[in-house]
């Protein structure tokens, strides 16, 4: 029977609602059928026609090839998955296998499925390691990384199950909507995909676009810029707003800049565009805590988990101004061919669904943007963790004091702790007075994120203290060492609150795992930025309540919410386009419309050619042309997109939307776009040399980029121009 919160989620339609009992009754069912499947030599292959039996053979199977029996809550996962669910599974409870399962079972019905992870390490990792339960079923796997070369690529997606890292497979898309031979396509037509830890893939990276490039070019930021900032001083040549996302020049810091630079900044766009850059680097971009050097390359931080965002870049004028900041060469650059958001890439998919530890937090925006319900599943045993109340304190010292004291009072037990910092600065300062204290610590942050698996593995050992950035070896198992359970288990410390209470969920989870003994606590001060950036102006000194900073996390995660909301309607009108594009292009790829367009466009040209040409050659010839112009149009396309939306946002002060009246005009630019690929492609087959050994590409001006380059690119964390300009405006309003 459905318990009461069950009962009271469906009826209220709140994320987490989904009914499990018919889940559990058939996993139950499946359970009387155990004993007897264990006699069998061969067991019969499974069907997810019969539910009973297939949940049954996919238990003994799991048994056999892996030494794991999957725990009925495991099943009741799998067939949440199946549903096209999202699985709300706590750490520790084996999402790893039944997200296989529920792969399998999706293969078995002859459907493609990609498994789709943050990272490379968990892709390889879990495709290895779920190899013999896929092989016992018949179902074929394979994985793909940053190293995986075309031909290995081909081959992992040419598997039943297809396990990458998302960022990895997005690439692979972009890649081939430039592909101008068939043969050198490598990503199969999308079926379903089953995404694994769900919240951070389908929200946190939601908004991130993938990119290729071509033509690439060294950065602009001039290094005179970086220095000439670097002498303003804050609150006399700049001021920064309250929430400390916005930056500008005082009239003091006008003039200063403008005696240095012997120009008028308003008259000299580009200069002002410059030195904005360089302040925003300097002013708003901390090393360690919004990226970290190493290398000799600046390396974003992903703000959600703390590691290194591998392959991300800010907006071109950004990260050359940050690489300026740190007196770094500049990285290279390049027009963009084509971008797709992480959500544009999942939405390709048919059929979706995925796992995670805390999804109900996020359950309005799964619904919301992927039409995706979660699924609460229960735990095996019990969560005994005891989650301590917030230690509260009006200053950040006194909390760090506080911090510290505590870790050394818990350690002299012996007890294993693992402390979740906010920032990579944050964790080393940590770190560096503990050693003051005479305490060693592991540190596992955003310079050493190669080893974070086996770092956070041994976390639960006896009298182990483990530094770590947010989430960071998130997806790997802490279990407890001996005589660790006796002392009360892993103990987590937070040294302050995120922005979104799903990420503390996180890092409290990765204590009380099945059962096991633990304890959380977090240290949350008055001076912490969720305070000072999202309700400063409710904050009157003094330590604040637990009631302002669950408000705090609130607004913060509304603002993320709506930034979701506010990047989805500028991308949606162009996924519409795009979705046109690809369909055109696919018919062009793979068929002659091409040729036949041109020969009905050209006719006496192409009869002209037919005397010389063979008519195949023809039609390749065409192909080319069109495959160009199709696809040269579309960059420009991009590009004349990206700087109406930089810009759109002025025509707020004249009481009109910016989306609607971005809308409006890119519409008109897409049909204008499309009369163009025609024209274009008539002009150059009319004077094109065609040869019967086929179309020389230089001399007919169809020659494509030589290389091409692929990087994600991070939202500009302070907005366009306008919407700072916008921002400031509201600030003042506000404040009179």
């Amino acid at each position: 029977m459905a318990s009461i919160t069950q009962l009271i989620r469906r009826f209220l339609e709140r994320p987490g609602s989904i009914d499990l009992v018919s889940f559990e009754r058939t996993v139950t069912a499946a359970g009387a059928e155990e004993d007897r499947l264990k006699d069998l030599t061969e067991l019969p292959k499974p069907s997810v026609d019969d539910l009973v039996a297939f949940c049954a053979v996919m238990r003994e199977t799991a048994r056999r090839t892996l030494d794991l029996r999957p725990y009925d809550v495991q099943l009741v996962g799998m067939l949440a998955m199946l549903s096209g669910n999202v699985a709300e599974m706590a750490t520790g409870e084996g999402k790893t296998l039944s997200g296989a399962m529920a792969a399998a079972g999706y293969a078995l019905q002859g459907k493609r499925v990609h498994v789709i992870s943050v990272n490379d390490y968990l892709a390889q990792r879990d495709a290895e390691w779920m190899g013999p339960l896929y092989e016992a079923l018949g179902v074929s796997v394979g994985w793909i990384g940053q190293t995986s070369t075309p031909d290995e690529r081909r081959a992992a997606y040419a598997k039943d199950v297809t396990y990458g890292s998302v960022s990895e497979i997005g690439f692979d898309v972009l890649r081939d909507r430039t592909r101008v031979d068939t043969a050198d396509l490598v990503v199969p037509a999308p079926d379903v995909a089953l995404v694994d830890e769900a919240d951070s893939v389908l929200v946190d990276e939601a908004r991130v676009p993938l990119v290729l490039a071509g033509a690439t070019d060294p950065g602009d930021a001039v290094p005179e810029m970086a220095a000439l900032v670097r002498q303003l001083v804050r609150g006399y040549h700049y001021e920064l707003d309250d929430q400390a996302r916005n930056v500008h020049l005082t009239t003091k810091g006008i003039d200063t800049v403008e005696q240095a630079l012997e120009v008028n900044l308003y008259d000299s766009p580009g200069t002002l565009t410059e030195v904005n850059l360089a302040l925003h680097a300097h002013a708003l971009l901390t090393k360690d805590v919004d990226y970290i050097v190493r290398d000799g390359k600046v390396h974003l931080i992903n703000p959600s988990r703390g590691r290194v965002a591998l392959l991300q870049r800010w907006p071109d004028g950004l990260q050359a101004a940050v690489e300026a900041k740190e007196a770094l060469p500049p990285s290279e650059t390049g027009e963009i061919l084509d971008s797709i958001t992480v959500q544009g890439l999942i939405t390709r998919y048919p059929q979706k669904c995925g796992m995670t530890g805390t999804a109900v937090a996020v359950g309005d925006q799964l619904r919301e943007f992927y039409d995706l319900k979660v699924a609460v599943i229960p735990p095996n045993r019990p969560c005994v963790r005891v989650d301590a109340p917030d230690r509260l304190f009006e200053y950040r010292m006194d909390k760090d004091r506080a911090l510290v004291e505590e870790i050394v009072e818990v350690h002299a037990t012996g007890r294993p702790i693992l402390v979740g910092t906010l920032d990579v600065a944050e964790s080393e300062r940590l770190s560096l007075t503990l050693s003051g204290r005479g305490l060693e610590c592991v540190v596992l942050n955003a310079k050493n994120d190669a080893e974070e698996a086996s770092i956070i593995a041994r976390a639960g050992e006896l009298g182990v203290i483990t530094v770590s950035t947010q989430m960071a070896g998130r997806g790997t198992d802490i279990r407890l060492g001996e005589g660790v359970e006796e002392l009360g288990g892993l103990y987590v410390i937070g040294s302050g609150r995120h922005s979104s209470s799903r990420l503390d969920d996180q890092l409290r989870g990765r204590a009380g795992r099945q059962g096991d003994p633990g304890g959380s606590v977090f240290f949350v001060s008055g001076e912490d930025d969720l305070i000072t950036h999202y309700v400063a102006d409710e904050y009157a000194r003094g330590v604040p309540d637990h009631t302002l900073v669950g408000h705090a996390q609130r607004v913060a995660e509304g603002v993320d919410m709506e930034i979701h909301r506010n990047t989805w309607r500028y991308t949606r009108l162009l996924e519409q386009h795009r979705s046109q594009v690809l369909d055109l292009r696919d018919k062009v790829l793979h068929g002659r419309s091409a040729g036949q367009a041109l020969a009905s466009a050209s006719t006496e040209r192409w009869s002209s050619l037919g005397e010389t040409v063979e008519e195949e050659t023809l039609h390749e010839a065409a192909r080319q042309i069109v495959l160009f112009h199709l696809d040269r149009s579309w960059a420009d396309h991009l590009a004349y997109l990206a700087e109406l939306r930089e810009g759109i946002h002025l025509r707020a002060l004249g009481r009109l939307s910016p989306i609607d009246e971005f809308n409006k005009e890119a519409k008109p630019a897409y049909e204008r776009m499309l009369a163009e690929i025609e024209s274009r492609s008539i002009e150059t087959f009319e004077t094109a040399t065609i040869t019967p050994d086929g179309l020389d590409h230089e001399e007919a001006g169809v020659k494509r980029p030589t290389a091409t380059w692929t990087y994600l690119v991070q939202d500009n964390p302070f907005g366009t121009e306008w919407e700072r300009i916008l921002n400031r405006l509201v600030t003042k309003v506000r404040r009179r």
